[in-house]
C-alpha cells in the first residue's frame, strides 16, 4: 500500500505555508488577549485602533521571522545535500554549538561532505593506477558489456589487435575472433593469428557485474615469445658449449693436417703414393674449415647485438634491398609513405632472407616474387610472396639448424624472427590460395 503524496496529506499546504499558520497559531491566543484588554479598558479609541494595528502588525512580523529562522538552516541543509549529490565535496557551514540540535546536523553533514571528498580522491587515485598499470602490463586486456560489445582496452590489446581504441570499442567479440577465448571461463592456451601478432596465447576470461548488468573480462597473454625466448636460450648454451669443443678438436685437426701435408711435399716418396696422401689432407684440411664456418655462423645466435635505432624509410629500405637480388626480377608493389625507429643494417638481413627463399621458391616453378608493405594501425606489414611450391608441411621451420635445403644452415629463418622479435615486432610464415606462400614481417611505426 502506497502512501499519499505530501501535499494530498496536508490540503495542499507547502511546508512554509504550513509553518507560517502554526507561527500565527502560536502567537493568537496573547494577541487575542492583548486585544481584549486594550478594547475592554478605559481608552481613547484612536488609541485602541493604533493599538491594534500595531499589536497585528508585530503579531504577523514575529510569525514570520520565526518562519524565517526555521526554513533558512533547512535551506541550507537542503543546499549542502544537493551539492553532495552533485559531487561537490567544497560547501561547508560555519561552526555552531556542538550541544545544539542543529548544529550537531551542521557538524554530521560536514563531516559526511569530508568523508566522501576523501573517499572519492582515494577513488580517483585508485582509478588513475589502475589505468596506468593496464597500459604498462604486456597481457592483452578487453572488458566486454552484457552486449557482448567491447567497452575497455589496453595499449597492448590495441597492438594485439593491430587498430587503435578508436576503432575497436562498440565491435563484438566475433568481430575481433575473440568469440572463441571470451566463451569458456578458466585459462585455456590458443593458438590464434591477430593483425598485430601471431603465436601461441593464454587466454582468462571470467565475468563481473557492473551497474547490475554482467560484463566479461577477458586477458590474452602471449606465450610464443616467452616459449621461443627459453628455447634461443637453451640453443644458445647448445652452440657456446659445441663451438668450444669442436673448435678445440678442430684446431690440433687442422695443425696436424697441415704439417702432414707439408711433410709429404718434402719427402720423395711414389708419385701415387704422395698423390693420394695429399689429396686426402687436403679433404682434411677442407672440411675442418668448411665445419669451422659453420660453427661461426651458427654461433651468431648467440652473439646477436641489440638494434641500434635509427630513422629509417621503408620504400627505401625496401627497394634497396630487392635490387640485390639479380637471379631474377623482384616486383616491389607501392606502399604509403611511412617512416621506422629501426636497425637498418639488421632490417636488412632479415629482408635479404626472406627474398632470397621467395626466389629459391619461385625457381622450381617458373614463378615470380612480389614485395610489398601496407599500415595496420600502428604496424607495418612487410609481404614477401612467391608463386613457388608452397610451405613444406613441417612446424620446424623457426627451430634452429632445420632446414628443408640441400646445402642450408637452418638459421636465416630463425636468425630473421629473431631480429623482428627484438625490433618489437613478429615473423610468420603463411601458404597462399593457389600455390605458393607469404612471409609477413611486422614492424611497430614509432610514435603512431
Amino acid at each position: 500500500m502506497t502512501s499519499p503524496p505530501e501535499g494530498a496529506r496536508h490540503g495542499g499546504l507547502s511546508f512554509e505555508r504550513r509553518l507560517l499558520i502554526w507561527a500565527l497559531l502560536t502567537g493568537l491566543p496573547g494577541t487575542a488577549l492583548a486585544l481584549v484588554l486594550l478594547w475592554t479598558g478605559d481608552f481613547d479609541v484612536r488609541l485602541r485602533w493604533t493599538g491594534t494595528i500595531l499589536l497585528l502588525l508585530l503579531w504577523t512580523a514575529l510569525a514570520v521571522r520565526l518562519r524565517e529562522r526555521v526554513i533558512r538552516p533547512v535551506q541550507t541543509l537542503s543546499n549542502m545535500m544537493s551539492a553532495l549529490l552533485e559531487g561537490d565535496y567544497s560547501i561547508r557551514t560555519r561552526d555552531t554549538r556542538p550541544e545544539d540540535a542543529l548544529g550537531l546536523a551542521f557538524r554530521e553533514i560536514n563531516a559526511l561532505g569530508q568523508t566522501l571528498r576523501e573517499q572519492r580522491l582515494g577513488a580517483l587515485d585508485a582509478s588513475a593506477l589502475l589505468r596506468k598499470v593496464m597500459e604498462e602490463i604486456d597481457a592483452a586486456v578487453f572488458v566486454f558489456d552484457h552486449e557482448g560489445r567491447l567497452r575497455l582496452v589496453n595499449r597492448a590489446g590495441e597492438r594485439m589487435l593491430g587498430r587503435p581504441s578508436e576503432r575497436l570499442l562498440g565491435l563484438t567479440a566475433h568481430d575481433l575472433a575473440l568469440d572463441g577465448a571470451l566463451g569458456t571461463d578458466g585459462p585455456q592456451t590458443v593458438d590464434a593469428l591477430f593483425p598485430g601478432r601471431a603465436g601461441r596465447w593464454e587466454a582468462r576470461s571470467t565475468q563481473f557485474r557492473q551497474g547490475g548488468l554482467p560484463h566479461r573480462l577477458l586477458m590474452m597473454t602471449d606465450l610464443s615469445r616467452a616459449l621461443r625466448e627459453e628455447e634461443r636460450m637453451a640453443w644458445q648454451r647448445l652452440v657456446r658449449v659445441l663451438g668450444h669443443e669442436i673448435n678445440n678438436s678442430l684446431t690440433p685437426i687442422m695443425s696436424i693436417a697441415g704439417s702432414l701435408r707439408d711433410r709429404v711435399k718434402r719427402e720423395e716418396r711414389s708419385a701415387d703414393l704422395e698423390a693420394d696422401l695429399d689429396r686426402g689432407l687436403e679433404v682434411i684440411v677442407g672440411r675442418t674449415e668448411a665445419l669451422r664456418r659453420f660453427m661461426s655462423a651458427h654461433a651468431r645466435l648467440a652473439r646477436l647485438p641489440s638494434p641500434r635505432l635509427q630513422p629509417l624509410d621503408v620504400e627505401t629500405w625496401i627497394r634497396r634491398v630487392v635490387a640485390l637480388e639479380t637471379r631474377q626480377p623482384v616486383e616491389v608493389v607501392p606502399g604509403p609513405s611511412i617512416a621506422l625507429q629501426a636497425d637498418g643494417d639488421q632490417l636488412d638481413q632479415v629482408l635479404i632472407n626472406l627474398v632470397r627463399n621467395a626466389v629459391e621458391a619461385a625457381a622450381e616453378t617458373s614463378g615470380g616474387v612480389r614485395v610489398g608493405w601496407k599500415r595496420d594501425g600502428s604496424v607495418v606489414s612487410v609481404r614477401v610472396e612467391d608463386d613457388g611450391p608452397g610451405l613444406p608441411l613441417s612446424a620446424n621451420l623457426f627451430v634452429p639448424f632445420f632446414t628443408t635445403k640441400p646445402n642450408g644452415t637452418g638459421i636465416g629463418l630463425v636468425l630473421s624472427r629473431q631480429i623482428a622479435e627484438a625490433h618489437g615486432g613478429s615473423l610468420s610464415l603463411e601458404g597462399r590460395e593457389g600455390g605458393g606462400s607469404v612471409a609477413v614481417l611486422r614492424l611497430p611505426i614509432e610514435g603512431a
